[in-house]
């Protein structure tokens, strides 16, 4: 009798610990979810980021970068940053996720990078009519030997033929940095600077959302149409985590909801 009360005590706690586990296994989807909490950048940056009068965020990057997460069970938490301070956020780990990132040696250090996933969009360079007038231009090469005033922002990279201008220190001491492109537009309008590199559709958006559409054109000079990528933080992220990224990013892509996503943001 004694041997077969212990044996059903014994039965008893195994079947205590299996009930256990399976309620355990049970909430792990859950919390799953819950622990999976991503950080994406954002600025004013549209069509691609924006705040809308009621206070949300929208654009094709908050879109697209939402429902990658999304696919892979992650909540996103938005944190507003200039590029250059992104960068410095991202290095020390205190952001996960920073969207339209060039890959460079530098960065490699402290981000992994998702590849060309998305289609990528040209930067053309903006200029005063009369600053185009002046210096009928086919790319923009033709710059480093000119009085050319270029404004940039801070720690972006616009591509090869940019690098090698800004290499030439007679070039580079004529560049004006800003963190911001609402700056450099308006240094264009005041012909304090002759003209900014951006993106085509971001470009013509803030041109005319700022009323400058006669004082700044776009002309047909590309200086870059290399894809973007996505980058992501080595503090917080590891190399299978940036490649379930980067897969979620392409089923985007394949089944036709990110140019759904573009298609709603993109200006007539």
């Amino acid at each position: 009798m004694i041997l077969i009360a212990v044996d059903v005590r014994r039965s008893s706690l195994s079947l205590h610990r299996l009930f256990r586990a399976l309620l355990l296994l049970t909430c792990l989807p859950g919390l799953a979810i819950a622990a999976c909490e991503k950080t994406l950048r954002w600025d004013d940056d549209p069509p691609f980021s924006m705040q809308t009068a009621d206070g949300g965020v929208v654009g094709i990057s908050i879109e697209v970068n939402r429902a990658a997460l999304a696919r892979l069970g992650c909540q996103t938490k938005l944190r507003k940053l200039p590029w250059a301070r992104a960068l410095k956020e991202l290095e020390l780990g205190r952001l996960d996720i920073l969207p339209g990132a060039f890959r460079r040696p530098e960065r490699e250090v402290y981000a992994f990078f998702s590849g060309p996933v998305l289609p990528p969009s040209r930067n053309i360079l903006f200029m005063r009519p009369s600053a185009l007038a002046q210096r009928p231009i086919n790319s923009l090469l033709e710059l480093q030997r000119s009085e050319f005033r270029l404004g940039a922002q801070i720690n972006v990279s616009y591509g090869a033929d940019y690098e090698q201008l800004m290499s030439d220190p007679a070039f580079a001491a004529r560049v004006v940095m800003a963190p911001n492109r609402g700056n450099l537009w308006r240094m264009v309008s005041k012909g304090r600077i002759d003209g900014v590199i951006a993106d085509e559709n971001t470009g013509r958006y803030e041109i005319h959302q700022l009323g400058f559409d006669e004082q700044i054109k776009p002309t047909a000079i590309v200086v870059s149409s290399d894809a973007a990528e996505v980058a992501f933080s080595k503090r917080s992220s590891d190399p299978a985590f940036v490649q379930a990224y980067a897969n979620a990013l392409s089923e985007l892509v394949a089944d036709g909801s990110y140019e759904q996503i573009v298609q709603r943001y993109v200006m007539p």
